[in-house]
């Protein structure tokens, strides 16, 4: 008996210590400052501008609206972003793919391709 309930125990604190671990690294994009953003692995000077510079224009409303808005951030950045802590309005990053950048594609040199509606060889 006592030995299920210091096993209940322990593992309830492993579970709260995980849930603060979570929150106290949790960095949401709409209140983080220079120095938070490049924390993050993944962020340096010139990401952490374009994304301070783009949210003084107004906050980002969800992923897909940092995505849009920020130059260099993708589905594969947003995945990465989010699994080091990154937030959108307290919410991570689910790539749906809802969230496209033509005109960021690395593919297209940073230009927007039109679809011709040829087929694709």
């Amino acid at each position: 008996m006592m030995v299920r309930l210091f096993i209940a125990l322990v593992t309830s604190i492993a579970a709260l210590s995980a849930s603060l671990a979570l929150a106290a690294t949790a960095l949401d994009v709409n209140k983080a400052d220079q120095a938070g953003l490049e924390a993050l692995k993944g962020v340096g000077p010139a990401m952490s501008t374009r994304i301070l510079d783009e949210r003084k224009k107004g906050p980002y409303k969800s992923w897909e609206d940092l995505i849009d808005r920020v130059r260099g951030i993708g589905a594969a950045s947003a995945t990465k972003l989010a699994a080091e802590g990154l937030t959108v309005n307290g919410t991570g990053y689910a790539n749906t793919g809802a969230a496209t950048k033509s005109k960021n594609d690395s593919n297209t040199g940073g230009k927007a391709m039109a679809d011709t509606g040829a087929p694709k060889k």
